[in-house]
């Protein structure tokens, strides 16, 4: 069965990045948000369908709610959910900020196809 993958950013361009490089190597995308609000909305709705993600992929920086709210906001209400964090800051605080709100790993953009599946592979385990 394939690994299903919810994908969020504010950028277009992003998630058909994101989803174009998971869906070419056997996962399933289940869904996309535009923003950390619409993930938490969409995240609940997958789950209430049976359809949880197996793995979201966040970016930090999002207009409505940001990254790291979302993760929060998502592992309160299913504490054994995989994200991993994705931005073009790669700044030491960010990291360490969205690891403790719960982030498996963490991919700064431009990204590379090679490193998004090895932390996808890694947050899955």
């Amino acid at each position: 069965m394939a690994i299903r993958v919810l994908v969020v950013d504010d950028a277009a361009f992003m998630r058909m990045m994101v989803k174009d490089i998971l869906s070419k190597n056997g996962y399933e995308i289940v869904g996309e948000a535009e923003n950390g609000l619409k993930a938490v909305e969409l995240y609940k709705k997958l789950t209430e369908e049976n359809k949880r993600p197996d793995l979201t992929t966040m970016d930090i920086t999002m207009p409505e709610m940001d990254g790291i709210s979302a993760v929060k906001a998502i592992r309160k209400m299913d504490p054994k959910a995989k994200v991993v964090m994705c931005s073009a800051m790669g700044q030491q605080s960010m990291v360490i900020e969205a690891i403790q709100a719960g982030a498996r790993d963490f991919i700064v953009k431009p990204f590379q196809a090679d490193r998004v599946l090895e932390a996808v592979r890694k947050a899955v385990g």
